[in-house]
């Protein structure tokens, strides 16, 4: 979850710049990407990233590993000196994840990272944490790193951070980073060129932290908008760009306006897998991505960009009812398309 941050005067006005440069852009080009509603034919490998924030060893069972290409194990955070704490049912995991053809990296950071990162990524301290980075990626044999810092954790410090991460891994593993379009303007071109791909945190437009602004918190067009902006206002390549979509929905106007599981809300609800929206027991209306508009975005971002990245893996419903089955079936689809 992306919360608001304290922006000083001079960041408001650059932050107004890039929104009104990105907003004409987007009127000018935004017929440029269509609605994808058929699954299309497509050439070359397509990412589905998922992250996991779960029991790693009790929830390992839930995994269908043959419907994703990355894991991101959400979330490994240092302590104040940058020294990280062992990870109980890491090394199972990564092996089970392995014998699958799935590659595993660590994410750190994330929505309620400490605020001592600012600290760690400066470059006072940046060479004691990247070292201590590299020594928990060997411990457990892992594929690389994604790095989710956010908000006013992204300072001046942040691509130098980035650069310099970069250049200490080994040449096989990969280098992630999970963007927002909402700080999108803090986040250096520069940073971007460095990473093997960016996962777009296409969600959170609202949310019960904001109750005067209910409605969709990760409408189709949020996706679209967000694919534009990544790709041509911060120049990211579009076949290095994961659209994010959420398996959980927001409530509002109710008495206990929260959050809920994509699997809570289908469980308690028979057929909500095919809405949007619904009005819940107590009158509160929960605001989520259901099957149609999941296959929606998966056909966009087959056609666009790619790949999609999933948050989060635990929070899907089993068996029929399951987003991360219907998005691997729209992407086998699409590759049965691509070898006839």
């Amino acid at each position: 979850m992306i919360k608001n941050q304290k922006i000083t005067t001079a960041k408001w006005i650059a932050y107004f710049s890039f929104i009104f440069l990105f907003l004409m852009n987007i009127n000018c080009s935004h017929s440029e990407i269509q609605p994808h509603d058929e699954v299309p034919v497509r050439a070359t490998a397509f990412r589905v990233v998922g992250y996991f924030r779960g029991d790693l060893t009790k929830d390992l069972q839930r995994v269908d590993f043959s419907a994703l290409t990355h894991i991101n194990i959400a979330f490994a955070n240092p302590d104040s000196t940058g020294k990280f704490p062992p990870m109980a049912g890491l090394k199972q995991f990564v092996n089970t994840a392995h014998q699958h053809g799935v590659k595993i990296l660590i994410s750190i950071a994330g929505g309620r990272a400490p605020k001592y990162y600012k600290e760690l990524i400066s470059p006072a301290n940046r060479t004691v944490f990247i070292a201590a980075i590299n020594e928990f990626l060997d411990e457990y044999d892992l594929d690389g790193i994604d790095v989710d810092l956010e908000g006013d954790l992204i300072t001046e410090h942040y691509e130098g951070f980035i650069t310099a991460l970069g250049i200490s891994l080994d040449s096989l593993r990969l280098m992630t980073a999970a963007v927002a379009t909402e700080y999108g303007w803090q986040v250096p071109v520069d940073a971007l060129e460095k990473l093997d791909f960016v996962n777009i945190m296409s969600y959170d437009k609202t949310g019960p932290w904001n109750p005067s602004r209910p409605g969709p918190h990760a409408p189709y067009e949020m996706a679209v908008e967000d694919i534009q902006y990544w790709h041509e206002i911060k120049g990211v390549p579009k076949d290095k760009l994961n659209l994010g979509l959420p398996f959980y929905g927001h409530s509002f106007n109710g008495p206990n306006s929260t959050s809920y599981t994509y699997n809570r809300i289908v469980s308690d609800y028979p057929g909500a897998e095919y809405k949007d929206e619904l009005t819940m027991k107590d009158g509160s209306v929960v605001y989520y991505n259901g099957v149609p508009t999941i296959r929606r975005k998966t056909a966009l971002a087959l056609h666009e960009i790619g790949g999609v990245m999933i948050w989060q893996l635990v929070q899907d419903a089993a068996g029929e009812k399951s987003l991360l089955k219907l998005i691997k079936d729209v992407v086998d689809t699409a590759a049965k398309n691509r070898d006839k």
